[in-house]
């Protein structure tokens, strides 16, 4: 049995523009990976068999197309152990999807080469590819035409799922915006900060458009540099300077949904 962990990840800003004939929205996104992570692990079997998270499709179809792309049965068992928020705006099942992609190759006897394992993660959804690489990324296209970037990573990071919180599915959100207007403007500030460098002020990064939470602007009050919802959310970020005011953060949320204390991952 071989492992890996899947990491969360933020969306530390999200533009989202006009329908491409592709039928997917224009968007400018810098995607973070932070600490808290899943665990995927394979081994072989007899048949493809995913375990540990009933609701999966994602690594099933990771491992389904691996297979068909090597020539080979897909005779491997996953087993997932879930931390991520499901359903929560922070990528948990692309990330694990990644994760068993890279896994599977290692189990090949002739691993698929990198550009081929890109295709396939691009073929299962947006943020896939994003999981693949290291270090943030600045998304751009439909969000899988991704660009390195160097963006500070000392800060910590709070996270509150809120309490009775749920959502659409993401594809459902895409559908209902209707806030284009603007998109370039908002597209270049996102730009402009992730291709800042080390010194870049992600204080001054535009709200996430398709997600508002109130607890952004009461983490704001708590002494977050940058408070907004990850992805389609519903979960809720702050940013804070140190983790002592990270922790008085949380403790003054008590009641408001569930917390988690973590960091940037490279």
């Amino acid at each position: 049995m071989i492992s890996a962990a899947a990491h969360a990840k933020l969306n530390l800003a999200l533009a989202v523009g006009p329908v491409r004939e592709d039928g997917l929205h224009e968007v400018a996104t810098i995607l973070q990976r932070l600490e808290v992570s899943d665990t995927v692990s394979l081994e072989p079997a007899g048949e493809l068999e995913v375990v540990g998270f009933p609701e999966d499709t994602l690594v099933r179809g990771a491992l389904d197309a691996v297979a068909a792309e090597a020539g080979v049965e897909p005779r491997w068992r996953a087993t997932i152990e879930k931390r991520i928020p499901v359903a929560g705006g922070l990528g948990g099942g692309s990330s694990d999807a990644a994760a068993a992609l890279q896994l599977a190759c290692r189990l090949l006897d002739r691993p698929l080469p990198p550009e081929r394992l890109r295709a396939i993660a691009r073929s299962l959804g947006a943020d896939v590819p994003f999981f693949l690489e290291r270090g943030p990324q600045l998304g751009l296209g439909d969000g899988a035409e991704l660009e390195p970037v160097d963006l500070p990573q000392d800060y910590t990071v709070l996270l509150v799922l809120p309490a009775g919180a749920s959502k659409a599915s993401t594809a459902d959100v895409y559908r209902r915006f209707d806030g284009a207007d603007g998109f370039d403007e908002r597209r270049a500030r996102v730009t402009a900060v992730a291709r800042a460098g080390g010194a870049a002020d992600l204080s001054v990064l535009p709200a996430n458009d398709l997600a508002r939470s109130p607890l952004s602007e009461r983490l704001r009050e708590l002494g977050a540099f940058r408070a907004d919802v990850s992805g389609a959310g519903p979960t809720v970020y702050g940013l804070f300077r140190d983790a002592s005011a990270a922790e008085r953060a949380r403790d003054a949320l008590e009641g408001s949904g569930e917390t988690w204390i973590t960091a940037p991952a490279w």
